[in-house]
């Protein structure tokens, strides 16, 4: 499995992520530009020990980065149409995140529509929590793969 995670803001939340790749042994990637450091205190104390235990992967353009891959990928958005667990994940699924104040940009819902998945909550919320997303995105595809880590 793979996670990607467009653009962050949130050192926080990036860490919690990390700590979730980590012990999952998930890849993890980030298209840049973040809004802080990923040597940012905050960032590694969110991490724990676990910053040092992954290699995190840099994407200077997503776009690019999806054409060049042969796996199948998910976009996880509050806009998606079609529920998270009707996807048939594949242990090389990638899933990928937006970030916490601006999602994912336009384009990505223009060009791949149907690769839009969303995790269900109550109408008129704005969206869940970055690393719950991601949380909640990944044990569903883990669970459909058994778990194997």
């Amino acid at each position: 499995m793979q996670i990607i995670l467009f653009q962050p803001e949130i050192p926080q939340n990036t860490g919690n992520i990390i700590r979730t790749c980590s012990l999952t042994n998930t890849k993890l990637s980030i298209v840049l530009p973040t809004s802080f450091s990923l040597n940012n205190r905050h960032f590694k104390r969110a991490g724990l020990d676990y910053t040092d235990k992954i290699e995190i992967e840099k994407i200077d353009n997503l776009e690019s980065y999806l054409k060049e891959i042969k796996k199948p990928f998910y976009f996880f958005s509050s806009k998606g149409k079609n529920l998270f667990t009707d996807v048939r994940y594949t242990k090389d699924s990638i899933l990928i995140f937006g970030s916490e104040t601006l999602g994912l940009p336009s384009v990505f819902h223009v060009n791949y529509f149907d690769k839009f998945v969303t995790i269900p909550m109550k109408k008129n919320g704005r969206c869940l929590n970055l690393s719950n997303s991601v949380s909640i995105g990944l044990y569903e595809a883990l669970r459909q793969n058994n778990f194997v880590f």
